[in-house]
């Protein structure tokens, strides 16, 4: 018989579970999700609960997956949620009980896929303490994004250092993204109002609109995560890629803190890292920053879940505090330590970085020879998605090489010469 937790509100968990108990499914218990604990999840086979944030979290799947318990979830609108910890497709929020029971007993549940109806992304930039270079990257990913042709908007959500309207000489008094985030509270957020609050900004790439950060640390409590998350929900219909800069730290660092229900100042990294769609994890090329990042990646995994895309960049690599062979030492330590395989380098290009902070402009703009900029470029070439590569060579087996290349006029050359020399030919 199977054994079914519900961690449902109050009426639909109780008439759920009289209606299971009818038809052969032993109920263990109704409970809030909050008071779910391993000796529940010790006796039962399921858990049914709301395809939910507030309800499912990194910590209960974890919790289930070490007891042995499945996770059947009702509701719509969370597929993202659901693929991210690698769980089934929720059911409907109305499921009659006989939908609920064969779910309850199917022994290979489907599991939930990434939406990928208009590939509209969000692309969080992202990395320790310690300027690792952050800011820098997602002015330059957000240019490159541009380059292709797609609008491409950049936002400043870093709510301990904001930086990306000084990066690009804009004023103080730009709304940016606390104006929009009000008005997302207010229910009057639309493509047109972010259009109205953003400045655009002309590039050599082409228009990048910005939301500018908060011109004082201090007004942090303005970006909430329930703000940030609507506000996100907008800029997708907005524009086609999004890249936004936050801070290091995260809002499950403050769970230690007394007062649960009042503002963090960290739930807005929180809420990007879990809204996003590419989270490019920065870090610079010395033994601290490393150590820092080996650190907190693995926070940084236990927020998103397995399943979300982390594109890795050694920033600033040079010779000086890692030896010769730099991107050696980085790989075979995020390797040893962390698992990471796929490492981007960008190197440090010092002379572009000063330009760049100048004449307050993005490096492809005065510098665009910089190797920086050609890196970052193959960097944004990275996160799109695999695309099948036509064979050059149109499968010969000789290759394209140099050489053979060189070789063929030459063959062209001797073949027309025996032609034009052979009288059956010229006959």
């Amino acid at each position: 018989m199977t054994s079914a937790l519900i961690a449902l509100p109050e009426e639909r968990g109780s008439v759920l579970g009289s209606e299971l108990e009818r038809i052969g499914v032993h109920v263990v218990g109704v409970v809030d999700v909050s008071e779910i604990a391993p000796g529940l999840l010790a006796e039962a086979d399921v858990l049914i609960l709301p395809a939910t944030r507030a309800a499912l979290s990194a910590d209960l799947v974890a919790a289930c997956d070490r007891a042995g318990v499945r996770i059947v979830t009702l509701g719509a609108g969370e597929s993202r949620l659901l693929s991210r910890y690698g769980l089934p497709e929720a059911l409907p929020e109305d499921a009659d009980v006989w939908r609920i029971a064969d779910a309850l007993s199917e022994e290979t549940p489907p599991i939930a896929a990434r939406p990928v109806a208009a590939r509209r992304r969000i692309v969080a930039v992202w990395g320790p303490h310690g300027a690792p270079g952050r800011s820098t990257i997602a002015i330059q990913l957000a240019l490159e994004l541009a380059r292709t042709g797609r609008r491409c908007a950049l936002i400043d959500a870093d709510t301990v250092a904001p930086s990306l309207a000084l990066l690009l000489g804009l004023g103080d008094d730009a709304p940016g993204i606390a104006a929009a985030c009000r008005r997302a509270e207010l229910g009057g957020l639309d493509a047109a109002e972010l259009s109205r609050v953003a400045v655009a900004v002309e590039t050599s790439a082409g228009t990048v609109d910005v939301l500018a950060g908060l011109n004082r640390p201090s007004r942090w409590p303005e970006l909430s995560a329930d703000r940030l998350s609507t506000t996100l929900g907008v800029c997708r219909e907005w524009a086609e890629e999004t890249v936004i800069d936050v801070s290091a730290a995260f809002d499950a660092y403050e769970e230690v803190s007394d007062d649960l229900s009042g503002p963090r100042r960290h739930a807005a990294t929180t809420a990007v890292l879990r809204e996003a769609d590419v989270i490019v994890a920065v870090t610079a090329a010395d033994p601290l920053s490393i150590s820092r990042f080996l650190r907190d990646h693995a926070e940084l995994r236990g927020l998103v879940g397995p399943t979300a895309r982390i594109a890795v960049v050694a920033n600033q690599v040079r010779p000086g505090p890692l030896g010769i062979d730099a991107r050696g030492q980085i790989r075979r330590a995020l390797e040893r330590f962390a698992g990471i395989t796929d490492v981007t380098f960008l190197p440090h290009d010092q002379r572009a970085a000063d330009a760049a902070l100048l004449h307050a402009r993005p490096m492809a703009d005065v510098t665009p020879r910089s190797a920086l900029v050609a890196a970052v470029r193959r960097l944004a070439e990275h996160l799109e998605p695999a695309r099948p590569r036509t064979p050059v060579t149109a499968d010969s087996r000789r290759g394209s090489s140099r050489a053979v290349r060189w070789l063929r006029p030459a063959r062209a050359v001797r073949a027309a010469s025996r032609r034009g020399s052979d009288p059956e030919w010229a006959s």
